[in-house]
């Protein structure tokens, strides 16, 4: 794995951050973490990053859907793993319309999510 690789976590639950940042350095990647999706647009570090993990429902702001519209227009080679507590059909049809191919329900394992970034980081 090369441990240059930055991964931006985008969720306003600080705890949720808390946990994927230490989860994703305990596997060698650096970490870029944001707490709005407007945050992770306005800062260089978020720019450089190799893959975004974010959450779906982000209040007062862009949400998780929003941003990976957003990053597909911009920046299509960066992979997008979205998370939400309420990964309805059509949210997931909308993620996949945007070229999003892993949409996880909260919870979610830990292997499983390591599994979705080790396929998007394949690319």
């Amino acid at each position: 794995m090369d441990k240059e690789r930055i991964i931006a976590v985008i969720d306003d639950d600080e705890g949720m951050r808390a946990s994927l940042d230490g989860l994703l350095r305990s596997l060698g990647y650096r970490t870029a973490l944001f707490e709005s999706a407007e945050a992770f647009l306005g800062d260089g570090v978020g720019a450089a990053a190799d893959c975004v993990i974010s959450d779906v429902a982000i209040p007062d702001g862009m949400n998780g859907i929003e941003l990976a519209r957003r990053l597909a227009e911009n920046r299509p080679e960066v992979p997008v793993i979205l998370m939400s507590g309420c990964a309805t059909k059509s949210c997931r049809e909308e993620a996949a319309a945007l070229g999003v191919d892993t949409l996880l329900a909260k919870p979610f394992d830990d292997e499983m999510l390591i599994g979705f970034l080790d396929r998007a980081l394949a690319i």
